[in-house]
């Protein structure tokens, strides 16, 4: 490809991730008000579960699909895909429409997001990908922690629905310029069944789990959990036996790819549980607007942002498993600092602690993807990015229901201990002018309670996360033979 080529597709995956990985957290800041109009708190998990679910199951399929029919036209069908789910949801007038559109959107969003990442891959050299990736992974943080302050702007200014109205032309554009600049490169004359038997065994065991996490306690969640596990079983026996398996299990015996995803899977529950659930905290216990709850987090950007940049431009020195330990221990340190914020803390205390986060995010997931990508065999590029983005995926859905289900249970609890109303809960939620009464301190403070609930919930993740890191092994990063063919473009 040229030059101009390069440029204008690098522009439209650019754009697409900024997008697909905004919508995981856009609806955060708007969710409270949308809750006050189309339905309870018991729903609040779902809207991010049904999005986040549909993407993290569909990512392996298309990175197997993107590897036997090519590039442009997976990524066409995926874009597509999320901007009817965008209008539909923004179309959504009670919350089985919204959480059935959030399902659909989420489904173009799961081929967006690891195809990007995958271009990314084919397009450039390693010494320039180190650079393309960091800025790429910055976008990625950049548009997660940029979703929240959009969307409360766009409640207060406007209306909940332009939340996903706003994807369209932006998305039109982008799928303009990757589909019309993006040349192919040469595909493999054979034609493997797509594992299509793997897929639905995958999602079916993955939903299953989630609905039994989320109802956790009762004899239906516990055949759910349990259903779940023979799925999975069923799950390995078929993968390991089919021509070209969706889950690639010779992948999991090489110990870097294994460390990487285990990683993935820890902080992805730490980060996005705790992004989904702060601007609820805000909102509700320090009382302020939507904006305000995305204003909290929108300092982690820079953090998220700096710390890519910076550290993609030492991996090649440093290493990516150093990189990686000292990433993931600031993450561990921020989110250990998040499980000390109460009703009486300031918002200002909570930017910090996020921002540290951020820090620790941006210097790790990167150097993890990096490291994969250059040590895989080409033939399994886009596969392993696509589990990479997955094992995300899969932590933040497991999050976001675990968390969601903890939240609710014990606010229930502290509620009912007060004797309190569970009704006032919408009060704080979608508050009516000149509502703000005295009695909303009790719910305040148990709704503070609650939410801490979640924020040590994400401490032990990511201090998982860290322990994944002393497994991962040492090797020095080499461009493959076959990749030597990379497109030119200076990066200086």
């Amino acid at each position: 490809m040229s030059r101009n080529r390069i440029i204008l597709v690098t522009i439209g995956i650019m754009l697409s991730l900024f997008l697909a990985s905004m919508e995981a957290t856009v609806v955060a800041t708007a969710m409270p008000t949308i809750v006050g109009q189309l339905g309870g708190l018991e729903h609040y998990s779902w809207v991010f579960s049904a999005f986040m679910l549909a993407s993290t199951t569909s990512v392996p399929l298309y990175g197997k699909l993107s590897d036997i029919y090519g590039r442009r036209r997976i990524y066409v069908i995926a874009m597509a895909l999320f901007l009817v789910g965008s209008v539909m949801s923004g179309l959504a007038t009670n919350m089985t429409q919204l959480i059935f559109a959030r399902a659909l959107q989420g489904l173009g969003a799961g081929g967006i997001q690891p195809l990007a990442f995958i271009l990314i891959g084919e397009m450039f050299s390693l010494q320039q990908r180190a650079k393309m990736q960091g800025l790429f992974s910055g976008v990625w943080g950049f548009s997660s922690i940029a979703g929240p302050l959009l969307g409360g702007f766009i409640v207060d200014k406007f209306s909940w629905h332009w939340v996903f109205y706003i994807n369209v032309l932006q998305g039109l554009l982008a799928a303009a310029l990757v589909a019309l600049a993006w040349q192919e490169q040469a595909q493999s004359h054979e034609r493997p069944k797509v594992d299509y038997l793997g897929a639905v065994l995958l999602t079916s065991s993955v939903v299953s789990l989630l609905l039994g996490l989320m109802e956790f306690g009762s004899i239906n969640s516990w055949s759910l959990i349990a259903f779940a596990i023979v799925l999975f079983i069923a799950l390995i026996w078929v993968e390991s036996r089919a021509v070209d398996p969706i889950l690639p299990l010779p992948l999991f015996r090489d110990r870097l790819f294994l460390t990487a995803v285990t990683h993935g899977v820890f902080t992805g529950w730490a980060m996005f549980g705790s992004v989904s659930f702060i601007p609820l905290f805000v909102q509700s216990v320090f009382g302020t607007s939507a904006t305000q709850a995305g204003i909290t987090i929108t300092p982690m950007l820079l953090g998220w942002v700096s710390a890519s940049v910076i550290g993609m431009r030492l991996i090649m020195t440093v290493g990516y498993r150093k990189l990686g330990l000292v990433g993931t221990t600031i993450f561990v340190t921020g989110a250990f600092l998040m499980t000390l914020i109460s009703a009486g803390s300031s918002q200002i205390i909570m930017m910090i602690f996020v921002t540290i986060m951020g820090v620790g995010m941006g210097l790790s997931i990167p150097s993890f993807l990096v490291a994969v990508q250059t040590t895989v065999e080409r033939h399994n590029l886009g596969t392993a990015t696509s589990m990479l983005q997955f094992s995300r995926s899969i932590g933040g859905t497991l999050g976001v229901s675990v968390m969601g289900a903890a939240l609710s249970i014990r606010l229930a609890s502290n509620l009912s201990t007060s004797g309190l109303d569970p009704k006032l809960v919408t009060q704080i939620l979608d508050p009516l002018p000149g509502s703000q009464i005295v009695v909303d301190a009790g719910v305040r403070l148990a709704m503070a309670n609650a939410i801490h609930l979640v924020f040590v919930i994400a401490f032990i993740s990511a201090a998982l996360g860290l322990l994944s890191v002393f497994f991962t092994p040492q090797r020095e990063l080499k461009e493959k033979a076959v990749e030597s063919e990379s497109f030119p473009l200076s990066m200086d």
